[in-house]
């Protein structure tokens, strides 16, 4: 018997991950992933909590303290008007709290207007919901924004809410304050909800500013804002993250949400997330001077490297290259037509490298592929090496 699971896609992220680990010695430029380990404060409050015994239930939207401490955050940092912790709930990491936001949000046949391209997990989660997502393209010209006349053509009356991130994954495209001003308006004009997805809040390069759309005046009310300890503090594994709400209505939903998919997101690592909270907050400015080098490192090497094959802007946040393939380069042996697809596979056959193609994140990715830059310096240097091995053979 069909069923409605079998029409949500799986991400090819994961199904290139599964792949990796088969592949010896190779270069993890695919996964999200940053290289540096989570701070002391984070890692001996964790441990602390195994060696006081907090391994028992806790509350199911979160500790108190955690909601405490993210409640000011979201306050001081965000500028967001949180009035009581109890807006606050604790997910099993972004992912998590995208599914829980989806499912309290939307119905059947509602429909989302989300970027092309667009982190996968992210649409496959409104698509769980029975929800659809309705794509609107992130220029390359308008360093990956939108064109906020061609967002609004796209509201039809099913349309629910506009799912915005950034920075953005995969393009690492950061939106002005005027452009989020300008969503804020049309979010107004016809009466929407804003998903605010800002994982990447805190990795911005060359100035970049980010601003939380629920900032702004009365835009709380309407905004789900979603956030996740994986990329401020290195702790993608540990699997925490969290979102807020105003809406009574929506927080009721949530709660059972997060009772029937996980009854309470492990103590141990909330506790973690207090410690990393409490904590120093120089390992933020670290981690984000060491991903511009990383960034800067890698982008100076990969045009001579494939030899004029992949071409693009170093990005502004989040940290991934996001570059367009040469339109004329083909690999007579692919088994894929999309191009995007051929090179990943390439590159992983011929080089050991790892990739995304751009066509899993959307119709307006393909003819590029993602490479994350997070990684160690002497693994890009390495995967840069490998990959000029490949051009310069034609393998």
């Amino acid at each position: 018997m069909p069923h409605y699971l079998d029409a949500v896609p799986f991400s090819g992220i994961i199904r290139i991950r599964d792949l990796m680990f088969s592949v010896k010695d190779p270069f993890r430029l695919d996964q999200g992933d940053v290289s540096f380990d989570a701070p002391e404060s984070f890692k001996s409050a964790l441990l602390r909590a195994v060696h006081e015994n907090r391994t028992h239930y806790v509350q199911t939207t979160g500790i108190p303290r955690l909601r405490e401490l993210i409640a000011e955050k979201m306050r001081t940092k965000n500028g967001i008007p949180i009035v009581s912790p109890d807006d606050v709930m604790i997910a099993n990491g972004g992912i998590h709290a995208l599914y829980v936001t989806s499912h309290a949000l939307l119905e059947d046949g509602d429909e989302v207007i989300v970027p092309d391209p667009a982190w996968p997990p992210a649409l496959g989660n409104i698509l769980t919901a029975r929800a659809v997502t309705v794509p609107c393209p992130l220029h390359e010209e308008l360093q990956w924004r939108y064109d906020l006349d061609e967002l609004e053509s796209k509201i039809t009356p099913r349309t629910r809410a506009l799912y915005v991130n950034s920075p953005s994954n995969p393009t690492g495209g950061v939106l002005t304050r005027a452009d989020l001003e300008g969503i804020a308006r049309i979010a107004e004009r016809h009466n929407l909800w804003v998903i605010s997805d800002e994982a990447y809040e805190d990795v911005l390069f060359d100035g970049a500013e980010h601003v939380s759309i629920a900032s702004f005046p009365g835009l709380y009310d309407r905004t789900i804002p979603v956030y996740t300890f994986s990329k401020t503090y290195a702790a993608t594994g540990l699997r925490l993250g969290y979102f807020a709400t105003s809406d009574p209505v929506l927080q009721d939903r949530m709660r059972k949400m997060l009772l029937y998919t996980t009854s309470n997101v492990s103590s141990l690592v909330q506790y973690g997330g207090v410690g990393a909270l409490e904590g120093s907050q120089e390992c933020t400015e670290v981690f984000r001077r060491e991903l511009q080098a990383r960034r800067d490192l890698f982008y100076a090497g990969v045009d001579d490297a494939a030899g004029g094959v992949f071409s693009g802007t170093p990005p502004k946040g989040a940290f991934y290259a996001f570059l367009r393939i040469d339109p004329s380069w083909r690999d007579p042996s692919a088994t894929h037509e999309s191009q995007s697809w051929a090179m990943t596979e390439y590159l992983i056959t011929h080089g050991r490298i790892g990739s995304v193609p751009g066509l899993d994140f959307g119709k307006a990715g393909e003819g590029h592929v993602r490479f994350c830059f997070a990684r160690e310096r002497q693994e890009l240097t390495g995967a840069l090496d490998s990959m000029r091995a490949v051009f310069a053979t034609g393998a």
